[in-house]
């Protein structure tokens, strides 16, 4: 994303007029959620001063810091456990831009025995191989067919065995796989991944012509 990002973290990049985080907990507060875990690395102090408490969405932000370098998302998920509690959580990537419904996802809920449930979609041309498959009655799988949308809800004990560090999350997720504990849906509307200024510059078109 660079040079966007090289004096801007990524989440505070303005699409339709607003930071693409503020996006995030606008949906988040429609979802009904009251409280919001916000990890942050490469420049992340300015994401706090951005955005404060949260109190202006109707919400209650607390702060994880990974450093500048970060910790990947396994490491920055296990860093946030002590805010994050014993129960699942929603668990939204800072740098897609989708329209999941995440109040269906909130009151969906973890099956019982599952460490995790994905939300799937269509592989996008800069990542054709894919992520996952999904299975009829509903398991995800280790064999590539679709994308990982970055929307999840996560249990906590997916982390049971983990030490703080650097750390992917498609691992744990893999490994959870193996005893059919992730389930998953596939996800038709819109999503994308802003990993570039040009999917950024398509954002900005999207958001201008479908939602203002």
């Amino acid at each position: 994303m660079r040079p966007l990002t090289d004096n801007t973290p990524k989440p505070l990049l303005m699409v339709g007029g607003k930071p693409l985080i503020v996006w995030h907990l606008e949906a988040l507060a429609r979802a009904g959620i009251q409280e919001v875990i916000i990890n942050h690395a490469w420049l992340g102090e300015q994401i706090p001063h951005a955005l404060g408490d949260g109190s202006r969405w109707g919400l209650t932000i607390r702060y994880s810091a990974e450093g500048n370098l970060g910790l990947e998302t396994g490491g920055g998920i296990f860093n946030a456990l002590p805010l994050l509690g014993d129960a699942p959580f929603l668990l939204v990537n800072g740098d897609v831009f989708t329209d999941i419904n995440l109040a269906n996802l909130v009151q969906r809920g973890l099956a019982e025995e599952m460490l995790a449930h994905v939300c799937l979609v269509d592989n996008p041309e800069h990542h054709p191989q894919g992520d996952f498959s999904l299975s009829a009655q509903g398991l995800v799988s280790d064999a590539p067919s679709l994308t990982f949308a970055g929307v999840s809800l996560i249990s906590p004990d997916l982390f049971a065995q983990c030490h703080a560090g650097t750390f992917p999350l498609a691992p744990l997720l893999r490994k959870a796989m193996q005893t059919h504990q992730v389930s998953g849906e596939h996800h038709r509307g819109f999503w994308l991944d802003v990993g570039t200024p040009e999917r950024l510059n398509y954002l900005e078109n999207y958001v201008s012509q479908t939602l203002s």
